[in-house]
């Protein structure tokens, strides 16, 4: 089912949050916060592009709140624990600007991150992009992986 979501202006999808306390803009803005609250633009915009990406693939619940309270994806306590009310105001504009259709221009099909300092060790992982402290990445058969490390750290890439 379609809501109107009345601050964005736009039509998202039901159901979010537990119990209905939280909207797609609140479940975006604690992905942001807990997953790249020290960041950049560039990198809260990734973070949200990888969680729009969840949403539109049918691998992963079909909201941003689903997929941001999914158990083990993102940082513990995300959907429970107190955000710094000092910090929203930053967060706000580039949630709400990913929400209306804005994606990380290198983020592509990713659906996946880990903090830049992170070495993995598998090799279906192809990376797209590092910035804002995360590495992001896309799972593909190893024969098809032609990035398996993170590439340079790049910002400045999205709008203010």
């Amino acid at each position: 089912m379609r809501k109107v979501f009345p601050l964005l202006g736009m039509a998202i999808l039901s159901g979010c949050g537990s119990g209905g306390h939280h909207t797609e803009l609140d479940c975006m803005e604690r992905a942001m916060y807990f997953e790249s609250n020290r960041s950049s633009r560039d990198g809260m915009v990734a973070v949200g592009s990888v969680v729009m990406n969840r949403v539109e693939s049918a691998s992963y619940p079909n909201s941003v709140c689903g997929v941001v309270a999914q158990k083990n994806q993102f940082a513990p306590g995300i959907m429970s624990t107190k955000m710094d009310e000092r910090q929203l105001a930053r967060i706000k504009g580039p949630a709400v600007s990913v929400l209306k259709g804005e994606r990380h221009p290198l983020i592509g099909n990713a659906k996946f991150f880990h903090a830049a300092s992170y070495r993995a060790n598998y090799d279906n992982m192809h990376y797209v992009l590092v910035t804002g402290g995360n590495a992001f990445y896309e799972r593909r058969k190893r024969e098809l992986v032609t990035q398996p490390t993170p590439p340079a750290p790049i910002e400045g890439i999205t709008g203010s």
